[in-house]
């Protein structure tokens, strides 16, 4: 995708602050933090939205989970808690249309969320 901003930070056109990346998987510092700890876990292959993965793509996400998992022992926010929240479609609050998982810690939740 050539607009695609996540797209961007994968081919490094776009500066970000990278906390993992594998061949696979690419993690970063959300911009405008939500927590202590927001950060943004994304797949380099583009999928705009979580309904649009399929069963060739479940090995992708059991990784992206499985970097999710590293980066909450990495962060240490097991002990306290965190959340992930994947946003589907414009109303739920996707505001880019990569798919993408926010790791947020640090701090304490309410609920509901939104």
């Amino acid at each position: 995708m050539t607009d695609c901003i996540f797209c961007k930070i994968i081919n490094k056109e776009i500066k970000s602050d990278i906390v993992y990346e594998d061949e696979d998987v690419l993690a970063f510092n959300d911009i405008d933090p939500k927590a202590p700890q927001h950060i943004l876990v994304i797949p380099k292959k583009h999928v705009a939205c979580l309904s649009d993965l399929g069963r060739p793509e479940l090995p992708l996400i059991a990784k992206v989970y499985g970097v999710i998992q590293k980066l909450v022992e990495d962060k240490k926010l097991k002990a306290a808690g965190y959340r992930v929240v994947v946003n589907e479609g414009k109303s739920a609050g996707q505001a880019v249309f990569h798919v993408h998982f926010h790791l947020l810690g640090g701090r304490d939740f309410s609920w509901p969320p939104g």
